[in-house]
């Protein structure tokens, strides 16, 4: 069964690979070369350029660049279509006369094709008819031959393994939104039935650093590289009749981190303002300022943020005679690591060094990189707001989506790190359910922080 390098193989010291062999053929066949890079195409020779034959196979940083921005201008399954109609018809799978040799030189090459597509953006087969094609196209390749037959399968079975395991996911996340939502009717009623904070159910920093990371890695993990670009969809100017976007725009993973970003911010904001003393506010201060402190030592960024996030919110950063009471030295480095100036100068320095110890790390803790989610994000827009996807001669701007491709590339291979840390279901059950403030309608209320309605706001986060 042909299995597809890890997402650090498609990258060299330099960057992307973004060198293809031109041949006559593709020079005059729609496809725009400089200096052998592919800079733009029309969209119908890009997908035949995407269709392997028994001379040729596209290069892996091709498929994966083309696969993902293709969607900017057709449904994933209206492209499956195209690809299986030229697989059958120039390669003459539906012949029952057909070269069988002919056919033992190109099927391995479809299949590695469907591998590479199955595996790298799994949610797009959710779509029945993606799935009906693919099928039909594999059973074509399978019949008659008994190791495409088990290679077929055990694509397909792989398949279906991840698609049940996001349908889990999304379940297991609607039962904590639900026992979070429960947990809020109770507090709402009995404004004091909430007795434990943070530090009683984790005393440790460095274990609750751990902890988030062990979230932040399972909904990285989730998170399909094509929501990227479908977050940001617009009408493809020569699409007369449909809109790109209403159908397909399915982010929710995507959606769900963010979420996770803000609810871990109104957590922490939570947690110092429910203690009624001040030296009992100043000391979760200092506890959540080690366990940012942790979390930039691992390499979890996103916690890292969400944590600083939290301790710059109003009702905390106005807790003057609180703040008093604690040591900043600590919070005034984290900070200045996270300083937006400069466009984040200072963190996309620490980034770099993170993602380079990745590349040589000798264990997985070692390997972990999990960005400032908002900021990747916030940059993928601006390089897809920043160029056109189309040039005025109509060619897809191909240039621009190797750029956006090797931005998502390197998420994808962040995304894989599996989380060294042992779990700990208390503490991740006490992170993911319990109540908390938002800034609008409970911080401003809660014991020292004011008048107002005592009306708690679970923010509905996953």
């Amino acid at each position: 069964m042909p299995q597809t390098p890890p997402f650090s193989a498609m990258f060299d010291s330099s960057g992307y690979n973004r060198n293809l062999y031109q041949s006559a053929e593709d020079s005059c066949g729609g496809l725009y070369y400089h200096d052998n890079n592919l800079l733009s195409g029309s969209l119908e020779a890009l997908i035949q350029h995407l269709v392997p034959n028994v001379d040729y196979y596209p290069d892996r940083t091709y498929i994966f660049t083309f696969l993902l921005s293709s969607r900017l201008f057709m449904h994933p399954y209206e492209l499956m279509a195209k690809v299986c109609h030229l697989c059958v018809e120039h390669q003459r799978l539906s012949d029952p006369n057909s070269d069988k040799n002919q056919i033992r030189k190109i099927a391995p090459k479809i299949l590695q094709l469907l591998t590479e597509w199955t595996e790298t953006f799994p949610y797009d087969f959710r779509d029945e008819r993606m799935m009906r094609n693919l099928k039909d196209l594999a059973h074509r390749i399978a019949s008659g031959e008994e190791t495409y037959r088990k290679n077929v399968q055990q694509m397909i079975q792989c398949l279906i393994r991840k698609l049940a395991a996001l349908s889990q996911y999304e379940e297991v996340l609607a039962k904590i939104s639900s026992t979070s939502t429960d947990r809020l009717t109770v507090l709402k009623t009995k404004p004091q039935s909430i007795q434990r904070d943070i530090i009683t159910v984790c005393s440790d920093p460095y274990t609750l650093a751990q902890q988030l990371t062990h979230i932040e890695l399972e909904r990285l993990n989730y998170i399909g590289p094509e929501e990227f670009v479908q977050a940001f969809v617009q009408k493809d100017p020569l699409d007369n009749d449909k809109s790109c976007y209403s159908e397909r725009k399915k982010t929710r993973n995507l959606e769900a981190y963010v979420e996770w970003f803000n609810r871990l911010s109104y957590l922490v904001a939570t947690e110092i303002c429910m203690p009624v003393k001040k030296k009992h506010r100043a000391r979760m201060i200092e506890y959540f300022i080690d366990v940012a402190r942790e979390c930039f030592n691992i390499g979890n960024f996103n916690s890292l943020m969400a944590i600083i996030s939290g301790m710059n919110m109003s009702p905390v950063s106005r807790l003057k005679k609180t703040w008093a009471k604690v040591k900043t030295a600590k919070f005034d480095v984290l900070e200045h690591q996270m300083d937006p100036s400069s466009n984040f100068y200072n963190y996309r320095t620490a980034l770099r060094g993170a993602a380079q110890r990745s590349l040589t790390a000798h264990s997985s803790r070692e390997k972990i990189v999990i960005p400032f989610f908002s900021l990747l994000i916030k940059d993928i827009y601006f390089l897809n707001e920043g160029c056109a996807n189309r040039l005025p001669n109509g060619h897809v701007n191909f240039e621009k989506f190797w750029e956006l491709a090797k931005q998502v590339s390197e998420f994808m291979t962040w995304k894989q790190v599996e989380c060294p840390f042992e779990r700990d279901r208390k503490i991740l059950q006490y992170l993911l359910t319990v109540p908390v403030f938002s800034e609008d309608e409970g911080l401003a209320a809660i014991p020292g922080q004011g008048t107002g309605s005592h009306v708690p706001s679970l923010l509905g986060f996953l």
